[in-house]
């Protein structure tokens, strides 16, 4: 057994975070383009675009995240493709991100009266311009607190890729625990990291909740 102090383990652990970290930004940032992109098919083509984005929600909502991680990195290769651990989570992650941001921000959409949308359209206003002038920004208010919400499941989600053998936190956790045979510390010390993580974002998105609310207080 290799003896690390407590000192080493955090360092490790630490720098293993960075990864964590950029995984979940690349993921969210993805995912946020994807769903922006089937919200404007959604509402430019409500036939054909609500029919493409309800099944690709369904699709990823309605299958593990697991699941989806192991069908890209062991599937793809099995076409040609050769896929490290880091793109096939930064794929399974960016298309779950898709479709759940996508859901969100469907409903904040929705959530703005029929009025609106009659409104702008009597103005001679085209789809881009309401969408861009009238519907999103209102949109967006109601839409920060659920997708602030969102990034902390996407930030524990990410501990999943650790199963392909990348190493972010959770792997890096798993590397100390084998060389040194203390889980008690080392699962404790990552818990607490993706605590440090998720607790503000969680506390953030409630208090954005309520100041957005019509009912809130400031």
């Amino acid at each position: 057994m290799i003896e690390f102090s407590l000192a080493d383990i955090l360092s490790f652990l630490l720098l293993a975070t960075r990864w964590t970290l950029a995984l979940s930004a690349i993921a969210f940032l993805g995912g946020g383009i994807g769903a922006l992109l089937l919200l404007l098919l959604r509402y430019a083509r409500p036939r054909v675009g609500g029919r493409l984005m309800h099944l690709y929600v369904e699709l990823f909502q309605g299958t593990p995240l697991l699941l989806q991680l192991f069908l890209i990195f062991f599937g793809l290769p099995k076409l040609g493709l050769d896929v490290s651990p880091l793109l096939a989570a930064t794929i399974a992650l960016t298309l779950y991100a898709t479709a759940f941001l996508a859901e969100i921000w469907r409903g904040c959409v929705d959530a703005i009266p029929r009025g609106q949308w009659d409104a702008s359209a009597s103005l001679g206003m085209t789809f881009v311009q309401q969408m861009r002038d009238v519907i999103l920004p209102q949109a967006l208010k109601i839409a920060i607190p659920p997708t602030v919400g969102f990034l902390v499941q996407l930030v524990k989600s990410t501990a999943l890729a650790s199963i392909v053998g990348f190493h972010e936190l959770t792997k890096a956790g798993q590397v100390i625990n084998n060389a040194t045979f203390q889980p008690f510390i080392t699962y404790s010390i990552v818990a607490l990291i993706y605590f440090a993580i998720c607790y503000p974002l969680t506390h953030w998105s409630r208090r954005l909740e309520r100041r957005l609310s019509p009912t809130g207080h400031r």
